[in-house]
């Protein structure tokens, strides 16, 4: 859901979303320092959050592929900013997770400076989305990196993952919570969408938001 469009243009959205990414997807490469970058010729979206919160899950089953991101059991196993080019159209840019568990604290530094360096230095990156598990909601790590990104002055969504682990009820609280903590963010668009990798809900209006953002 897009907040200024009307509801007839927000009920085309996940049509529109699910032809932009039924073309093909496929990995570009794994970025370790910032001379690697791509160019500048595609828009960017980017996702990110704390470690094992979903974001491979999420990014196959946006792309409709299983294994386009590689999951993972242990925290902190992409160690790269992983480009992916949707069609020529998009790319999808998987972030290292933060919380880094299992990482050496030079290497933890050496993650935290580049994805800033790339977040406040990348003109063509549309949109940021910042995943928070539905059973846990926002916590430390993450309210440090919504300031970071309100630092960098990037504009960024909240998205929240695996909704089917929890009841209804619990995720209207968790939901509830998520914004009145969001509002106080300047660079936060103001609506949270909620997913289920497993379950697919979400999934068409998240591609949706998607293709509202890269301007196609």
């Amino acid at each position: 859901m897009i907040l200024d469009l009307n509801a007839e243009q927000n009920a085309e959205l996940p049509e529109k979303g699910r032809l932009l990414f039924a073309q093909s997807c496929d990995f570009m490469l794994g970025v370790a320092n910032l001379k690697q970058l791509p160019d500048y010729a595609l828009p960017e979206f980017a996702f990110i959050g704390r470690s094992n919160v979903g974001k491979s899950s999420l990014i196959n089953a946006l792309t409709g592929r299983k294994n386009l991101a590689r999951t993972s059991v242990t925290p902190g196993r992409t160690q790269e900013l992983n480009f992916f080019n949707l069609g020529n159209k998009i790319r999808i840019v998987d972030l290292p997770g933060y919380g880094f568990a299992n990482a050496p604290v030079k290497t933890v530094k050496r993650w935290h400076d580049m994805i800033y360096a790339y977040l406040q230095g990348r003109p063509n990156l549309s949109k940021v989305f910042v995943l928070i598990d539905s059973r846990r909601g926002i916590g430390a790590k993450d309210l440090e990196m919504m300031q970071m990104l309100d630092d960098a002055a990037v504009s960024y969504q909240l998205i929240l993952t695996k909704s089917d682990k929890v009841s209804s009820s619990e995720l209207e609280k968790v939901k509830a919570s998520c914004a009145a903590k969001a509002a106080k963010f300047t660079a936060c668009y103001p609506y949270i969408d909620v997913t289920s990798s497993a379950k697919g809900e979400g999934i068409a209006e998240l591609r949706g938001d998607i293709f509202f953002w890269s301007n196609l």
